[in-house]
């Protein structure tokens, strides 16, 4: 990377920047009738149109050059490549190994050992799909308990949401993750012990709210099966098989996987196992083809007609020169509902980072907030601020062409009103056009002034759209490969590491101190001053 070069790019970009207010979006469209064409990208069922975006081809250009400057080609090889990426814990970052069909260059054993997991997780799939696994007492598995928080859960639950079919999946599946005791109270309450599986997933095996709902769903089956049951139960994912063992779970039935496997991109691993066993191991098979797609595509395709580098530049261009510090996704397919939730681990943990890899003060933002919900609700919740609140907030819409409940009117009707925000949101309602509007309703004098004032939208806010042809396990993988790549490349431009997340640790600690201080009813033991006060009142409350 050359500093002079990029710091004289991003002034460029600030000149561009500022210069922008003399042409509005709708103007541009009027003006650009090949915008569209220009402005769309696609890979195999999946089309990202970004037309609806503020750039020019100047400031794509520019923006090109930006991640040309900050070495994004060749961070991307040394990715694909197996080097140490994620350079505070001296670790490569394989995810996409995990949906390799063959082994690259110099992983040939690392290959071999994630080809064996994948091999174990199909023929166990098979079993419990098959009937020929069994409980305890000799009956088939209809429910899954799927134990894990983070990407332990992220992943897995969002797949099997989006994929499963109107009947639910066979076996059900239900996810476990919060350590409040509500959560697994209301689930185990709803399962029957003898036909429930229970995969615990950590990566350490010391995860305290994992353990806690797994010691609970122990507890659970043991008293109404016995101890023994845990062995033919029990089922553990996990980067530490000792642990895993000494919590009770038999060897044969751990999956394993490496340290190298983030969390938040660790479904594609043996965390997937709930998808192999709820969809079929071939659905998880193709969530790996879908998203092993989309990784070609990211290593080869020229940055100009890649679409998770062009993703990365815009968000870039509206985090650091328009100062967004928040960005929604707004997916119109209820399956898709858990995508936001999903999305908010990948991107906030992964580029929510202060200090460069060398240590050294970030120069600009990096990730803003993102949220989101699925449409058309949002549109009955918050998409009022999107229109006219304050707030600068880029858009992304997500739709799907298919549906297989074959009620095409209300397909039509979820796809219409997906288009109509997008464009909404673009071309605004000027004050003008609001009153004539309002005249022919027969409004007049005051209240026709006042009403024209709120009914003017300002138009001019930025979205992009990815529209796919269907959402099956392939496209899904490839979805999901495309936000991981860009925020890669985000991270690469923003010259941070987005494989850690050492800002989770601090609280993990403080909740220590904090839990040992309530479990021996010592508020004292705490130095801080207001923990040390609510812990008190706590353990004052819970005395007769």
């Amino acid at each position: 990377m050359n500093p002079a070069t990029k710091a004289a790019i991003l002034k460029q970009l600030a000149v561009a920047r500022a210069g922008l207010s003399a042409r509005t979006l709708a103007e541009w469209f009027d003006a650009e009738p090949s915008r569209v064409r220009d402005l769309t990208l696609e890979l195999q069922g999946l089309l990202l149109d970004y037309s609806r975006n503020l750039v020019t081809p100047d400031i794509l250009e520019l923006l090109l050059q930006l991640a040309e400057a900050s070495d994004v080609a060749d961070w991307r090889e040394r990715l694909f490549n197996g080097e140490t990426v994620n350079n505070t814990e001296q670790r490569a970052a394989l995810h996409t190994l995990l949906r390799a069909s063959a082994a690259p260059p110099g992983l040939t054993q690392v290959f071999a050992d994630v080809k064996l997991q994948r091999d174990r997780m199909r023929e166990f799939a098979q079993a419990v799909r098959g009937g020929a696994r069994k409980g305890a007492t000799g009956q088939v598995f209809t429910d899954l308990l799927c134990i894990g928080i983070g990407g332990s859960h992220l992943g897995p639950e969002l797949v099997i949401e989006a994929l499963a079919p109107p009947t639910g999946t066979r076996p059900r599946a239900h996810f476990l993750s919060n350590v409040d005791p509500e959560q697994a109270a209301r689930l185990l309450a709803a399962l029957d012990p003898a036909r429930t599986l229970v995969i615990v997933a950590s990566k350490t095996f010391t995860t305290q709210e994992t353990l806690a709902n797994a010691e609970t769903a122990r507890a659970w089956l043991t008293d109404a099966l016995g101890a023994g049951a845990v062995a033919q139960h029990f089922v553990a994912v996990t980067a530490a098989p000792q642990r895993a063992a000494g919590f009770g779970i038999e060897r044969e039935h751990i999956f394993g996987f490496e340290d190298w496997v983030g969390g938040r991109y660790s479904l594609w691993s043996a965390v997937g196992l709930p998808i192999a066993v709820a969809l079929g191991p071939e659905h998880f098979d193709a969530l790996l083809a879908g998203a092993a797609r989309m990784d070609a595509h990211f290593r080869t395709a020229p940055l100009e007609k890649n679409l998770p580098v062009v993703m990365a530049l815009l968000g870039i261009w509206y985090t650091d020169f328009f100062g967004a510090q928040s960005r929604a996704v707004i997916p119109y397919r209820q399956g898709l509902r858990l995508l936001p939730d999903y999305l908010q681990q990948l991107e906030m943990e992964s580029n929510g980072k202060g200090v460069t890899r060398d240590g050294a003060p970030v120069e600009n933002a990096t990730a803003p907030v993102l949220w989101g919900g699925v449409g058309t609700n949002g549109q009955h919740a918050f998409f009022q601020l999107l229109h006219q609140g304050m707030p600068f907030v880029p858009v992304e819409f997500i739709a799907v062409i298919a549906d297989a409940t074959g009620n095409r009117r209300q397909q039509d009707m979820l796809l219409a009103n997906c288009f109509a925000q997008a464009e909404a949101l673009m071309r605004g309602r000027s004050e003008a056009a609001a009153r004539a509007e309002l005249e022919a309703q027969g409004e007049r004098g005051e209240r026709l002034a006042l009403l024209a004032k709120h009914k003017t939208f300002p138009g001019n806010r930025p979205s992009s759209l990815l529209l796919l042809d269907r959402l099956d396990a392939d496209t899904l993988g490839m979805l999901i490969a495309l936000y991981e790549h860009k925020v890669f490349v985000q991270a690469c431009i923003w010259g941070i590491n987005p494989f850690d997340q050492m800002g989770v640790e601090l609280g993990k600690e403080l909740a220590g101190r904090v839990l040992a201080a309530l479990s021996q009813d010592n508020a004292a033991a705490l130095a801080d001053p207001a923990s040390r006060a609510l812990a008190a009142r706590v353990i004052a409350h819970r005395k007769p």
